[in-house]
């Protein structure tokens, strides 16, 4: 078999979605990737397009050489079956707010469930609130502590650039590996909305900052087989049943479109186009950590191996956003790793749009592109513990990228 009926064949055991990026359906994942949905006839009409056709700007070409790859990194994602921790318990004299197991979505909900947060630690109107881990679900839910009236410190074994949020994809994936349908129940997604539309409405204010922490950029989803062949095929196994809430926000992003044959430097026959909101990490960081410090936000470096531990800080109030390292400092066993790489290609300041094709996720950030091989759907990476970087796997992705650009036409072409 050539490797081009390889790729071709590959490409039919993919996801039946239209897009896997399509609006919500984009992958994500604190630093890895995959998303669930609904597929067939009736997700076909909920995510058809508008009639209308806006034609597709100039498109820069990626530059995919595995010899551009400048850094690999892997997390480890904090899946709970359940969805997120976000009950509270005394530990002798200390009040202790749970919030981490956010799976993929911990940037995407960061916002809503750091203010369910809050509002339990604020309860009794504490003067000072200590919050543990300094990742994304850290850092927002100190901000939103001092705008509650708290003076807030920050305990941490790790600051932003050395956690593990840092090594997100950095797209907004709500419900990227949050739980599992039956074992959540239904009324996590009433609470997952909830999340979803404050986060979503919160990121609206980070919008056209300097250094654009947070931006919106297009997405191209390539395929070489219609949406009814895909469907034919049948899905990606799902043994576990990973949930899907996005149709709960459908409002909130445009509808993918099927682009016109021939609108694209894509050669591919079937072109699907969507939006999405993508958070460059290192900016946005930065601009969260300079506004909690700007508001009289202390940092302390520490490691805490016990949860009696806890009771020994000044404050009496703790906001505990520990991530993964939750299963280790609380014995919290209903943790599952969800293990993630992502090859880093050097920055194209005129790349500004996502793809996906034949199992390869692209996030155009500022700091570094986004490459990630996500075949497999939710059940790759699940359960694995090894951080241990593989560059064949990226040098494997970037190939199949290469691939696609070897065919790509400039945009006089078009």
């Amino acid at each position: 078999m050539s490797s081009r009926e390889t790729t071709s064949l590959d490409r039919r055991r993919l996801l039946r979605g239209s897009a896997l990026f399509g609006g919500l359906g984009l992958l994500g994942l604190g630093g890895c990737a995959t998303a669930s949905g609904a597929s067939g006839p009736a997700a076909r009409q909920a995510n058809a397009g508008p009639s209308h056709f806006d034609p597709v700007p100039p498109l820069a070409p990626l530059r995919a050489h595995t010899d551009r790859l400048f850094d690999l990194t892997v997390c480890l994602r904090p899946f709970r079956a359940a969805g997120p921790r976000l009950d509270t318990e005394q530990i002798g004299d200390t009040l202790v707010v749970h919030n981490y197991g956010h799976g993929g979505s911990g940037w995407s909900l960061s916002w809503g469930s750091g203010t369910i947060a809050v509002r339990k630690a604020m309860a009794n109107s504490p003067r000072e609130v200590a919050v543990i881990g300094c990742g994304a679900l850290g850092l927002t839910s100190a901000i939103l502590a001092q705008r509650a009236g708290a003076k807030v410190t920050i305990y941490a074994k790790d600051l932003l650039p050395q956690t593990r949020s840092s090594r997100a994809t950095g797209a907004w994936t709500p419900d990227s590996r949050i739980a599992l349908t039956q074992a959540a129940g239904p009324a996590f997604g009433e609470l997952w909305e909830q999340m979803a539309r404050t986060s979503f409405k919160t990121y609206r204010s980070y919008l056209g900052l300097p250094g654009t922490p947070v931006e919106w950029v297009d997405q191209y989803s390539i395929f070489d087989l219609s949406q009814e062949q895909r469907d034919a095929i049948g899905d990606r196994p799902d043994p576990l049943g990973f949930a899907s809430y996005r149709s709960r926000i459908r409002d909130l992003t445009p509808r993918e479109e099927l682009l016109p044959a021939g609108s694209t430097p894509f050669q591919d026959p079937y072109v699907y186009r969507s939006e999405m909101m993508i958070f460059n990490i290192a900016d946005y960081g930065h601009t969260l950590m300079a506004d909690f410090l700007a508001a009289g936000g202390q940092i302390r470096q520490r490691e805490f191996h016990a949860p009696s531990d806890l009771t020994q800080l000044p404050e009496k109030v703790v906001i505990n956003c520990p991530g993964y390292g939750g299963r280790a400092l609380w014995k919290d066993e209903t943790i599952t790793p969800v293990r993630g790489q992502i090859g880093w290609l050097i920055p194209q300041p005129e790349l500004n749009y996502g793809l996906y094709y034949n199992g390869v996720s692209v996030v155009p950030r500022r700091d570094g592109i986004v490459v990630q091989a996500v075949h497999g759907g939710d059940m790759k990476g699940y359960g694995d513990l090894n951080e241990t970087t593989d560059r064949a796997e990226s040098e494997q992705a970037v190939s199949v990228l290469a691939d696609l650009y070897s065919r790509f036409r400039a945009p006089h072409q078009v």
